[in-house]
């Protein structure tokens, strides 16, 4: 059964096979409001590119260290194909990043210098020399990625089930990463200058509109249910969402596998 139902209808699309797909953006005429008079959600939304290139070449360190512990050769082949479609990512996003924020005025430095100094440093792989410490920190590391993922993206039916004896990795990080760096980027923004309560509350308006999650949701229940032992990402948007769009999105259909 797929898991939560997007559709009024839904057809298993059955095994899928995870690729990493060469995309191009052309971002050069679009406006820093990207979303017309709103610049919050824009905002919060244009935030991914900076986030994600540190996290998601730290996806694929972390996941490269796992591969060897896959004994089953399915999910041995979705942990490859999901390290190739992260690295794939962090270029795009990366690429984005300058052509957009920084050409619009925008220096999003501080927040890239907290993200690096956070998955270079504090998320790092642990060097302790007991085999169980290490694995600890592997699913940890693991467990925290499924968090992120829930926010950036639909991995529907791909999942790494892992034992562990404690919740080392806080998806609260995740969510402080997006409150700071949304309030940053209202205050530089050259083309608003929001102050912070003049952010909290064009965000809320903008969450009434569905132009953005409400916190309350985001930052509420959906973290929570990350801390139950039997979690998956499963539990997780929708493989049949994923292949019906796949197949009519633009960049997907002229990128190269």
């Amino acid at each position: 059964m797929l898991r939560p139902q997007r559709f009024e209808t839904e057809v298993d699309p059955g095994p899928i096979q995870i690729q990493a797909r060469k995309v191009h953006f052309d971002v050069a005429d679009v406006p820093l409001h990207w979303i017309p008079r709103h610049p919050v959600a824009s905002n919060m939304i244009s935030l991914l590119n900076i986030v994600l290139p540190s996290a998601e070449r730290w996806f694929v360190a972390t996941y490269n260290e796992a591969l060897p512990l896959g004994k089953d050769p399915k999910l041995a082949e979705d942990m490859r194909g999901f390290i190739g479609q992260e690295a794939t990512h962090a270029d795009v996003h990366d690429k984005v990043l300058h052509e957009f924020m920084f050409t619009h005025g925008v220096d999003p430095t501080p927040i890239l210098d907290q993200i690096e100094y956070a998955f270079e440093k504090i998320l790092s792989p642990s060097d302790s020399s007991d085999p169980k410490t290490r694995l600890n920190n592997l699913c940890d590391r693991l467990w925290l990625i499924a968090a992120i993922e829930h926010y950036t993206a639909v991995l529907g039916d791909f999942s790494l089930n892992c034992a562990w004896d404690d919740y080392g990795a806080d998806p609260t990080m995740v969510d402080t990463f997006f409150q700071r760096g949304v309030s940053y980027l209202s205050k530089n923004d050259p083309e608003a200058r929001l102050t912070w309560w003049r952010t909290q509350r064009l965000r809320m308006r903008d969450s009434k509109l569905d132009l953005l999650p409400k916190y309350r949701k985001l930052f509420g229940s959906n973290t929570l249910m990350y801390f139950k032992p039997s979690f998956s990402p499963e539990e997780m948007g929708s493989t049949a969402q994923a292949v019906a769009y796949l197949a009519i999105s633009p960049a997907a259909r002229t990128a190269h596998l």
